[in-house]
């Protein structure tokens, strides 16, 4: 048994969908509905990402969220801002954080994890 796909809710799928599509590098494994799409690496292997309509508020502290791991946290942080992902007001930092908790357009948090960190 292995995880196939994570599955997040959104108000607008096909924002979400053109999010994570530019910030993953990932495409539409079948074509997209207005109430669910399954995303997939562009190349080989990997966990999907899918996405389903959903009108419940975001958690401010998800019971569960992406991690993207990364050797260029800095520029990951950029670029997803860029794309459309805003800061996530975050008070449970640690001291020395080796995340970056980001929030994608539809609010759903994520974290950027620096692997070069200590």
């Amino acid at each position: 048994m292995h995880i196939g796909t994570v599955v997040m809710g959104a108000s607008d799928v096909a924002r979400a969908a053109a999010f994570w599509k530019a910030a993953l590098g990932y495409v539409e494994r079948e074509p997209a509905t207005e109430d669910w799409v399954v995303l997939v690496p562009a190349e080989g292997p990997g966990v999907g990402l899918s996405l389903g309509r959903s009108d419940s508020p975001v958690q401010e502290i998800p019971r569960v969220h992406l991690d993207l791991y990364t050797e260029e946290q800095d520029a990951e942080v950029a670029r997803l801002l860029a794309l459309g992902a805003a800061e996530a007001d975050w008070e449970l930092y640690p001291e020395d954080p080796d995340f970056v908790v980001l929030a994608d357009p539809e609010g759903n948090r994520f974290c950027v994890i620096d692997t070069t960190h200590g």
